[in-house]
Order: C-alpha cells, then structure tokens, then sequence
C-alpha cells in the first residue's frame, strides 16, 4: 500500500429487506396502464403534490404526482414531476433516462441508518422531512444495482399507506383499478 492509501470505508447497514423500487416517469398515466398491464395493481395515485427538500445542498421544491402499487410485499412507486425544476428527479430525466430508479429501505431508527450511509461515505443528494410525516434521504452508492438508495422513517403515516397499498394488492380481482389516497 502507498503511503495515501485511503481509509478503508464500511459498507452501510441498511435496515432488512428492500421495500420498494422506484421509477421516475415522464407520464404517471401511461406507465400506469403499462403496470397494469402486467396484473400489477390496484394503484393509489396522489396529484398535484408539492414536495419540499434539499437538493445537493440547495432548498428546492417540486410538483409532482406520486402512485404506489405492490407486487407481492414489495411496493412500487411511480414519480412524474410536474416541472423542469432542478431535483434528483429531473437530474434522471435531463440524463436521457426514464424508468427504474431506487431501491428503498424503510426504518424505524432513521438517525442510526443515515449514520451508517455516512460512514460509508455515500453522498446524500436528496432529503427532507415529508410535510412532517416522515424523514427521507435519497443517496449515491458508489456502484451497484441503483443508482440512489432511498431511507424512509418509518412511522404510523407511513406504515398505514404502505399496509393499505399492500394489503389492496393482496388478492386484487383487477376492479378499481386507479384509486386517488383521498378517497380513504
């Protein structure tokens, strides 16, 4: 080894299982009926949402739309900015891509995981706190399956989306298929 060898760097601990994938979509409605398409649904679709973080070190606030499906216990979501604004989001898009995104692991010790994707040295590229409901941070592995990890806090608000939009899925006959979060 030289003499400026780096430090060596742990891998982060991220908390059991993936929970979701995440695609960024330039139309919500088509890659619906694509998802759809495949058997995979009911899905519950939240428009015209306005959400609020740090974009690489900057304030930044978008419009988007948001839907969430599951497969099984994995959940699925779909985002479509609604803007050129500059985020994570729109950073995909401008690259040429469209389409899968991250890899999301949920927590109920947000604090401990973020110090874990710290000391591995993985930079945090998106965060924020959900409007209150819940912390988030989107960060850059240096290489792997992703190209962002997110980290979700668990909480009540999150868990009860997440079991309603799983426990739909269980056994959905294909009815109802595109179902708006404020119905329930």
């Amino acid at each position: 080894m030289g003499a400026h060898a780096d430090a060596a760097v742990e891998p982060a601990t991220l908390p059991g299982d993936v929970q979701q994938i995440g695609y960024i979509v330039r139309d919500l409605d088509q890659a619906l009926a694509s998802w759809l398409e495949l058997g995979v649904g009911p899905w519950f679709v939240m428009r015209g949402q306005s959400q609020t973080g740090t974009y690489r070190g900057r304030p930044c606030t978008v419009p988007l739309s948001i839907a969430f499906g599951n497969s099984g216990d994995l959940q699925i979501e779909l985002i479509a900015q609604e803007d050129d604004t500059p985020s994570i989001y729109r950073e995909f898009l401008d690259s040429g891509r469209d389409g899968f995104h991250q890899l999301a692991w949920w927590t109920t010790d947000f604090d401990a995981t973020m110090r874990s994707v710290e000391a591995a040295g993985w930079p945090v590229v998106w965060s924020g706190d959900g409007g209150g409901a819940a912390r988030f941070a989107y960060a850059e592995p240096p290489a792997g399956p992703a190209t962002i990890i997110e980290i979700m806090e668990l909480t009540a608000t999150t868990d009860g989306m997440a079991t309603l939009v799983r426990e739909a899925a269980a056994g959905w006959d294909g009815r109802d298929p595109i179902r708006s979060f404020e119905q329930f």
